[in-house]
């Protein structure tokens, strides 16, 4: 495709070509805007509010404000509540505390998983079936 037919693509899915995709080089613009399109605005296996809610406990672990910004907007675009939003950042937060305890104490990783393997067998005994 060429470049005006991929910001006329753009501009019909999100009403204008954002700054950022204008900046792409020509060979460029096609794959990404197609990557970002099948990724972030198709329905995946991943419905899309949970998709922006990962997004979002991305954003605030690696602290980049314009995906925080972009995966909240986009979370609330596909329904997701100001206490979905708020508990997938304490997920995150949640999953970087452990990260650093368990890296910074070093725990052995195999037998970390062999741990987690036996909690995992014993939640399943434990399930009724349905």
């Amino acid at each position: 495709m060429s470049r005006a037919d991929v910001e006329a693509d753009i501009r019909e899915a999100l009403g204008l070509v954002p700054t950022f995709m204008q900046m792409l080089p020509d060979y460029l613009v096609e794959s990404e805007w197609t990557s970002f399109k099948s990724l972030q605005l198709a329905e995946t296996a991943i419905p899309n509010k949970y998709k922006e809610l990962i997004g979002l406990g991305i954003a605030g672990a690696t602290r980049c404000r314009y995906c925080a910004y972009y995966h909240a907007e986009a979370a609330r675009l596909f329904g997701a509540t100001d206490e979905e939003i708020t508990e997938a950042v304490l997920m995150a937060k949640s999953s970087m505390g452990w990260s650093t305890f368990l890296n910074g104490v070093q725990i052995d990783y195999d037998d970390f998983r062999a741990e987690f393997d036996q909690i995992a067998a014993y939640v399943r005994a434990q399930a009724v079936p349905a």
